[in-house]
């Protein structure tokens, strides 16, 4: 019985930091694909990085992310890869948007 209860404390950890991992891929991923389909002259009319500099920054984020290299959600890598992704969708995806439909930020 007292075995039990750390092996169920390690299947619940398992659980939460794939439930993360998926949740930041999903968002990364999103992210620079949205990147990458939008116009390179759009970027610096809404005062941001070049389109480049937004697709490097995703892309290693993305791939420092992947498990495969070691690192997860919960590293460091992962967690700025998490705010960067966020950053772009809330900031940068919104003001391209704006500019395209020509409408403003209210």
């Amino acid at each position: 019985m007292a075995t039990a209860a750390p092996l169920f404390a390690f299947e619940v950890r398992y659980v939460i930091e794939l439930i993360l991992l998926v949740f930041a891929l999903v968002i990364e991923g999103v992210a620079l694909v949205h990147a990458i389909t939008q116009r390179s002259d759009a970027f610096p009319a809404i005062g941001t990085l070049p389109k480049g500099g937004w697709i490097a920054i995703l892309a290693v984020c993305l791939v420092l992310t992947l498990p495969a290299f070691g690192f997860g959600p919960l590293s460091i890598f992962g967690l700025v890869g998490i705010a960067a992704a966020m950053i772009y969708l809330l900031d940068v995806r919104i003001g391209l948007r704006d500019l395209h439909d020509g409408r403003g930020s209210w």
